[in-house]
């Protein structure tokens, strides 16, 4: 499941994941909100939180996380990605490599650091 989070700028995007996400949460919540900021801003910054209860994702999901971030690969101006999960910690950094935007990757503790980090005006 996704949900958004709250109280963050208006060109960040905070999106918790938990439990199992699906292609329906990308396709209902995630896409959705990466549209309309962008049709708002050039460039967006996402923080994606995978809490404790998180258990992966559907191959669906999967497939939609990449085209959403290649269909807007410039889109992109900072992710932060919270998470415990060393397979997706590794991933991140992996995949990051390849984007034009600046990437990090958080511990589940320091979400709070995520969230500043990631609405910092500065370039």
């Amino acid at each position: 499941m996704l949900q958004r989070i709250e109280g963050l700028p208006d060109t960040v995007l905070g999106i918790t994941a938990t439990g199992t996400v699906t292609a329906h949460d990308y396709e209902t919540v995630l896409i959705p909100a990466v549209e309309a900021l962008l049709a708002r801003h050039q460039k967006i910054r996402f923080l994606y939180h995978f809490d404790a209860a998180f258990s992966g994702f559907e191959f669906g999901a999967i497939w939609d996380d990449a085209k959403i971030g290649m269909r807007h690969l410039s889109g992109w101006e900072r992710i932060a990605v919270v998470s415990d999960m060393e397979w997706l910690r590794t991933s991140v950094r992996l995949f990051g490599l390849a984007l034009p935007a600046e990437v990090r990757v958080f511990s589940l503790d320091a979400l709070d650091e995520a969230k500043r980090w990631v609405s910092d005006a500065s370039p």
